[in-house]
């Protein structure tokens, strides 16, 4: 299973988007300072994720959210599939 995922920043609100096979261990690794580009905008919060059968298609959708540059069009997709427990 693989997920594409995106992280919000409790730090200043800014938004990561990634793919991963492992979204536990992921969300460690940014909390964790371990990703170059999250480390400075530390603690995450995962708000949205959804699961494919490949890599492939975890990664075509985080290439598809990543091509609207739209900070609305990643809130709506936030809001229409909430996630219960972010943390």
């Amino acid at each position: 299973m693989y997920y594409c995922y995106i992280l919000q920043s409790q730090k200043n609100n800014h938004y990561y988007i990634g793919s991963t096979s492992d979204i536990v261990n992921r969300l460690d690794s940014h909390n964790k300072g371990c990703v170059r580009s999250t480390k400075r905008d530390i603690p995450w919060d995962l708000v949205y994720k959804k699961n494919f059968e490949s890599r492939g298609e975890a990664m075509k959708k985080e290439k598809q959210i990543k091509s609207w540059k739209s900070r609305k069009a990643i809130e709506r997709l936030i809001s229409k599939n909430k996630i219960e427990n972010p943390r």
